[in-house]
Formats: structure tokens, sequence, C-alpha cells
């Protein structure tokens, strides 16, 4: 039996990366997995990865899985999103939000267009399927709700700054992921009397994925400085099938729950062994 045997599942962000990796251990524990990003195929984006080959590969493991093409910055698009996964498997069980979309610009660059479509992609869309799906939740009196977040949330506190601060850049991004924080804690003190669970978790280091790959943030999946995406899977996974008691309201790292229920032996990261400064709702 796996721990989401018939369960309806939407996955963000699942052509490449963490959401792929999700989508993937979602399937193979039973989840019937619709996986939506914008990249349908491959070739329709300068990194590899598309939901044709992330479903192409749970289908062959024996998983369920379909590929739903949205832009998740239009909210007619998550409604479209959310319909098609009715129509296909039934009322949602699970919504995984992972899908992100960042420009790491300073403040006073920042094209206006850009900035709002971060927002939408990154914090309103969580928000709209969020609503979208509690209308299949709440008259079940289950489900879970997974945001993924960001060390980004963690601010620099106040000045003197180091050069690093002064150039900038992460100001947009940061404060996306600090606000889905506090609406996942938010949501799941509303929502906890209905029998729904809302988490948010963030990697406790930075995950090898196409994207930070080519940004050189890390070298490859065997860097050490990295952690591996199937440890976001597993603590996605977690979350999202742990009793509404013993999660709802989380707001954690992905090494650090793994350690605490004992699915891995050593930990390091945010939330682990790393020193922060400044300000996080997640070290509140």
């Amino acid at each position: 039996m796996g721990k989401l045997n018939d369960k309806v599942v939407i996955v963000t962000g699942a052509s490449r990366g963490i959401g792929a990796e999700i989508a993937r251990l979602f399937a193979a524990e039973g989840g019937k997995v619709v996986c939506a990003a914008r990249t349908l195929s491959e070739g329709d984006h300068q990194f590899a990865g598309s939901l044709e080959t992330t479903v192409q590969e749970i289908r062959a493991a024996g998983g369920e899985a379909t590929p739903v093409a949205a832009n998740i910055s239009e909210p007619a698009d998550c409604e479209q999103l959310v319909a098609k996964a009715r129509e296909t498997y039934g009322p949602i069980d699970v919504l995984v939000n992972n899908a992100a979309l960042t420009y790491f610009l300073p403040v006073k660059d920042y094209p206006l267009n850009k900035w709002l479509r971060s927002w939408a992609v990154n914090f309103h869309a969580p928000f709209v399927l969020s609503k979208l799906v509690l209308e299949d939740m709440i008259p079940r009196k289950s489900g879970s709700i997974v945001n993924i977040s960001s060390g980004a949330a963690i601010g620099p506190g106040r000045g003197p700054y180091s050069e690093a601060y002064q150039l900038g850049g992460g100001t947009c991004y940061g404060a996306e992921k600090a606000a889905l924080e506090r609406f996942s804690q938010g949501l799941a003190s509303e929502v906890y009397k209905d029998g729904v669970s809302v988490t948010c978790f963030s990697p406790s280091l930075l995950v090898a994925t196409p994207g930070t790959i080519h940004h050189r943030l890390v070298r490859g999946p065997d860097d050490p400085r990295g952690e591996p995406p199937e440890l976001m899977a597993k603590a996605a996974l977690l979350l999202a099938t742990e009793p509404l008691d013993k999660v709802s309201g989380r707001v954690t790292y992905s090494q650090l729950i793994l350690k605490e229920y004992g699915l891995i032996s050593d930990a390091k990261g945010i939330g682990v062994d790393r020193a922060i400064a400044g300000s996080g709702f997640s070290q509140i």
C-alpha cells in the first residue's frame, strides 16, 4: 500500500527539478498525479525537462499521471488546471504549490511587469489554487496543501550590510516566500477545523536543478554544497501524508523535518547547523 493510493494530486512546476521529483515520488506512492507547468514538450524551454518527460517516466514506472500545460500567473489557467484534474481523476486530495519564477534584480531596476508576474506565480497562484481545491477538501473534511518556500525568506536583518547584501537582487523573491510562509500558517489555522492540513517548507541547502546548475549556484547533483531533489520530494510526501495534528501549520526545512522523523540520519544546512543572521518567519 502506498501512502497516496488513489489520492488525486496536483503538483505545479512539475516539468523539471523539485516539482518533477515530487511528482515521480507521489506517483510511486500510488497518487494520481496531475503535473502542471508551462513547458509541455522538450525544446519548449532552454532547460531540459518537460511535462511530457515527467509523465512518461511516471507511466514507465507503473504510475498514474497526466500533463496539463498551464500558466498559473493567470487565474483562468488555475481554474482550468483544477477543472482538468477533477475531470480526469476526481476531487483533489493534495496540492503541492512548487512552481516559482523570479528575476534577481535590485528593486530600483525591477521592471514593473516582471515584478507583478513574479508575484502572480509565487504568491497569488498558491492562493488561487488553494481556494479552488478547498472546494473539494472542506466538504470531505480531508486534504493537504504543501507550499514550497525558500531560505530567501530569511531577511538580512538590520544594517550595516556586507557588500553581498548591498548588491541586492533577492528582495522580491524573499518577500514572496516570506509572505507564502505567513499565508500557509494563516490558512492552516482557518481550515484546521475542516480537517485540511496546510504546511510550508524550504530546502535546507540549494537544490541541484537545471536552473541552479545553469546559474552556477551549484556545480551539479554531486556538489556537496547542494541538496539532492530527492530530499525535497521525501519531505513533501511526509508533510502531505502525516496526520493533521502532527504537521499542519509547520513552516520548516527539508533536512530538519526528515531527521526529526528518522528518515535521514545526517542533516545539514538551514534549520540544522547553519547560523542565521537576520529574521525570517520560519525562524519565529
